[in-house]
């Protein structure tokens, strides 16, 4: 194959700022990070929620996924931290890389839910406003693992085939010849579930609007969008993983998450979107809430607050309508 029909792969993936290790997946995770909080920032004041309580949530919730998709990765991959001649501190060691997003997603809703509870904020309308920023931020993250040549898929001579280097302690192994060692050329999963990724922030930001989701709909969507793609791109990887039945775990977690997605989606079916007024919360969240805990009014036809000097006439036209244009 041509040098130049291949996507090239990183020889360093670290770089040394004197005693301070800089690490090119840190990068992306953390560029990830700052992307969804913003997106989810537009998101959120467009339905009525205060300017920076996105902030105040990001300040529970990442710290709860990114432990929850660390414990996830040791949980379902232990070998390399208690098999034979595993380092069990090295599980502590996530600048290594090793975060499993099942994990990250359902530990970061816990954080994203007690800190939700205390501003009185309905956790279903919170995630509908994060969902596109969160396919984003796995997007960016992918690039993570670019960096780090791995998590690629099997031998292939594509065009968009991608060279993989034989890889040690954020570097590329260096041969006799002075030259990074070639593994050979693979598929390139990462770029596949990247593209994939930001297709379906499109297609929930598409669906959001044109059928005015709710109830955490937008965030249900998502998951089954997420959970077709990575279902297919896990097939491809030929890394180390666990399996059962020979088939590995994550496509098992792909299938059960992605159908328990779709059985939300139809069961919130036809539920008029939540509105969120600020005035009618408390600091604690205490006042305001409906019968199922949650501070909002149903069935403002606005799909967005453009200004707050607007903001009070587009409430009281919310108040008077009942009406959802369309569901899905």
């Amino acid at each position: 194959m041509s040098a130049l029909a291949v996507i090239p792969s990183p020889t360093q993936g670290v770089w040394e700022l004197g005693p301070f290790p800089i690490r090119a997946y840190a990068l992306c995770i953390i560029a990830g990070i700052v992307a969804a909080c913003w997106i989810a920032e537009k998101r959120w004041v467009a339905r009525g929620g205060r300017p920076g309580e996105v902030l105040d949530i990001a300040v529970w919730a990442v710290p709860f996924g990114i432990l929850g998709g660390r414990l996830y990765h040791v949980v379902t991959t232990p070998q390399p931290y208690f098999g034979e001649g595993g380092d069990p501190l090295r599980a502590f060691a996530i600048w290594e890389g090793g975060l499993g997003i099942w994990g990250a997603i359902a530990l970061g809703g816990v954080g994203a839910w007690i800190a939700c509870r205390r501003r009185g904020i309905p956790l279903p309308a919170f995630g509908d406003a994060i969902a596109p920023g969160l396919l984003v931020a796995q997007a960016i993250g992918r690039l993570g693992n670019w960096f780090n040549n791995e998590l690629y898929g099997g031998p292939t001579d594509l065009p968009w085939a991608l060279r993989i280097h034989e890889w040690d302690g954020g570097r590329a192994v260096i041969g006799a010849d002075g030259q990074p060692v070639v593994l050979g050329t693979f598929h390139p999963t990462f770029l596949y579930e990247l593209l994939w990724n930001l297709a379906a922030a499109a297609v929930v930001v598409w669906a959001d609007r044109r059928f005015r989701l709710s109830h955490g709909r937008a965030f249900a969507l998502y998951v089954a969008l997420y959970c077709a793609g990575r279902l297919w791109i896990e097939l491809l990887r030929i890394d180390p993983a666990n399996t059962f039945f020979g088939i590995r775990l994550n496509v098992f977690t792909a299938v059960v998450v992605g159908l328990l997605a779709v059985a939300y989606l139809v069961w919130q079916r036809g539920r008029p979107r939540e509105v969120i007024h600020p005035e009618d919360r408390e600091a604690g969240g205490a006042a305001g809430r409906d019968d199922d805990d949650t501070p909002v009014r149903a069935g403002d036809p606005a799909d967005e607050v453009p200004t707050s000097a607007d903001a009070p006439a587009a409430r009281r036209a919310g108040d008077r309508s009942h009406d959802t244009p369309g569901t899905a």
